[in-house]
C-alpha cells in the first residue's frame, strides 16, 4: 500500500514535512478551513490527465466529459474551457452542463429509461444528440420532436457481440436493458426512413468499464468501426458520429498499472490510417466519453481519526467520513472482491507502518469499512487520512442521506489556493425537502 501512495504523491501531489499538499496546500490547513469529511480536488491533475488524453487521441476525435463521474459544475465548467463537449445521462446533468455555460448542441444525452418529460426537456432545449436504447425510444423521439416542432439528431446506442468486450466491469456482450443488441439493429434503423423528425446521426458503442488495457480498448474500436460499416449498407449514407463510449481507466489497486498511452495512440494513428477514405467515414467525428480517466486521479477524499478500539484482537480507526459519502472506497459499489483504495495518514507520510487496522466510518453498519487490514504508521485521535483516487463515483454515486449526516463539502485547490465548489451541508438541510412542519400528521 504505501508504494501505491507514494507513487500516487510523486505523479500527482506533493508532500512536506511529512504532509499532504494538494494543490500547493497542506491538507491540515484545508481541514482547518473547511472541516472534514471533505473531498479536495487538484486542478492540476484535471489538465494534466486532460492533455494526456488529448496527446493520446487523433485530431479527429472528440472529448466529450461524462458528467455522472463528477457532475459538479466548477469541474463540467473546467472541461468545458478546454473544448471538451458533455456526455449526460439525466435531464438534472443536462441543467448541470447548461449552467456550467454548455451550448446545448455540444450535449449528448445517453442513458436507459429516458422519461416523456426528459426527453421533451431535451429537445425544447436544444440539445445536440440523443442515444436512443431501444426501438420504442426511437419512436418516442420522434412523437415528442414531431410535437415540439424540431429535428432531433439520434444515434442509436448498441450493446455488440462478446468479441468487444473487456475491462474491471463488463456492461455489453449480455443481456441488459443498455442499447441495442448487435443482432437487432435492422428494425431500429429502418424506423428512421419512416419518422421525418428524426435525423440518425452515427452509432454509439456500448462494451464496458475500468479498462487498463490499451489492447483490449483498441479490439472494442475495431468492432466498433466493423459495426458502423454494417450500420451503412444499411443506411446507405456516411455516419456522422462513431461514439466509443468510455471506458479508460485508472489505477486503483496496489497490482494495476497505468493505461499505456502511448501504445493506446500508436493503435488508434494504425487505425484511423486504415480507414482513411472509406465511404461510411468521410465526415465522420469520433467521440470518446471519459469521466473516471479525467476526474477520478485528481480527488482525495479526506477524514479525521475520532476514535481508536480494539475489539477481539483487531484493531479500528473510526473516522468522521463513511460509506455515506464513499460507497466505493468501502467496496459496496458493485465489487465482488473488496479491495482497499490507497490510502494514508496524510499527516504522517514520511513514518514506515507500524500497524495493521480497519478503518471504520461513523456509521451504524457493519457495511461502513472503508479499509481493511491496511498497514499504517502508529495512528493517534485528530491524524488525517486521505483516500485517493476519489474524484470520480465518490461523492454522488453514495448513499448521502444515510443516516442523516450533513454532507462533506468539495474544494478545488490550485497554485496555492483553495476554491470551495460545495458547501457543506447542515442540519437544516436535512428537513429542506419535508413539507411538514413540527405539527403531526394526524392533523
Amino acid at each position: 500500500m504505501k508504494e501505491h501512495v507514494d507513487r500516487l504523491i510523486a505523479r500527482h501531489f506533493q508532500s512536506r514535512d511529512g504532509e499532504l499538499n494538494i494543490g500547493g496546500v497542506p491538507v491540515g490547513e484545508i481541514a482547518g478551513r473547511y472541516g472534514t469529511p471533505t473531498f479536495i480536488h487538484d486542478r492540476h491533475v484535471l489538465d494534466r490527465k486532460w492533455d494526456l488524453l488529448r496527446q493520446a487521441l487523433p485530431s479527429d476525435f472528440d472529448i466529450c466529459y461524462s458528467v455522472k463521474a463528477n457532475p459538479n459544475p466548477a469541474i463540467v465548467g473546467h472541461f468545458l474551457s478546454k473544448g471538451s463537449g458533455l456526455e449526460i445521462a439525466s435531464a438534472g446533468e443536462f441543467h448541470i452542463a447548461l449552467r456550467a455555460g454548455c451550448p446545448p448542441d455540444r450535449i449528448m444525452f445517453a442513458g436507459p429509461g429516458k422519461t416523456e418529460n426528459e426527453l421533451e426537456e431535451v429537445l425544447a432545449g436544444g440539445i445536440g444528440e440523443i442515444h436512443a436504447e431501444s426501438g420504442r425510444e426511437v419512436e418516442r423521439i420522434g412523437a415528442i420532436s414531431r410535437r415540439l416542432g424540431v429535428k432531433a439528431r439520434v444515434a442509436v446506442r448498441i450493446n455488440p457481440g462478446e468479441e468487444a468486450q473487456g475491462g474491471a466491469m463488463r456492461m455489453g456482450g449480455k443481456p441488459s436493458p443498455f442499447g441495442v443488441d448487435e443482432g437487432e439493429l435492422d428494425p431500429v434503423l429502418a424506423l428512421f426512413a419512416t419518422t421525418d423528425s428524426i435525423e440518425f446521426n452515427g452509432i454509439h458503442l456500448f462494451t464496458g468499464t475500468q479498462i487498463l488495457d490499451h489492447a483490449t480498448l483498441l479490439r472494442q474500436y475495431r468492432q466498433g468501426l466493423d459495426i458502423a460499416r454494417k450500420v451503412w449498407k444499411n443506411v446507405k449514407r456516411s455516419l456522422p458520429v462513431v461514439d466509443f463510449g468510455g471506458g479508460l481507466g485508472i489505477p486503483y489497486y496496489v497490482n494495476e498499472k497505468e493505461l499505456d498511452l502511448d501504445g493506446f495512440r500508436e493503435g488508434l494513428l494504425s487505425m484511423m490510417a486504415e480507414i482513411q477514405g472509406e465511404e461510411p467515414f468521410r465526415g465522420t467525428r469520433f467521440v470518446v466519453e471519459p469521466g473516471r480517466f479525467l476526474v477520478g486521479e485528481s480527488g482525495v477524499y479526506l477524514t479525521r481519526i475520532n476514535d481508536i478500539k480494539v475489539s477481539r484482537g483487531k484493531k479500528y480507526v473510526v473516522v468522521d467520513g463513511g460509506m455515506n459519502h464513499h460507497l466505493a472506497a468501502s467496496g459496496n459499489l458493485g465489487q465482488v472482491i473488496r479491495k482497499n483504495f490507497p490510502l494514508a495518514i496524510a499527516n504522517k507520510l514520511g513514518e514506515e507502518p507500524r500497524e495493521v487496522v480497519d478503518v471504520a466510518g461513523p456509521l451504524c453498519t457493519p457495511l461502513d469499512v472503508l479499509a481493511r487490514d491496511v498497514p499504517l504508521p502508529r495512528p493517534e485521535i485528530g491524524d488525517l487520512v486521505a483516500i485517493f483516487q476519489s474524484g470520480a463515483y465518490a461523492r454522488t454515486a453514495s448513499p448521502l442521506g444515510f443516516l442523516s449526516h450533513p454532507t462533506p463539502a468539495e474544494v478545488l485547490a490550485f497554485d496555492g489556493n483553495v476554491r470551495l465548489i460545495r458547501r457543506p451541508g447542515n442540519y437544516d438541510d436535512l428537513f429542506r425537502d419535508f413539507p411538514l412542519d413540527s405539527e403531526s400528521i394526524a392533523e
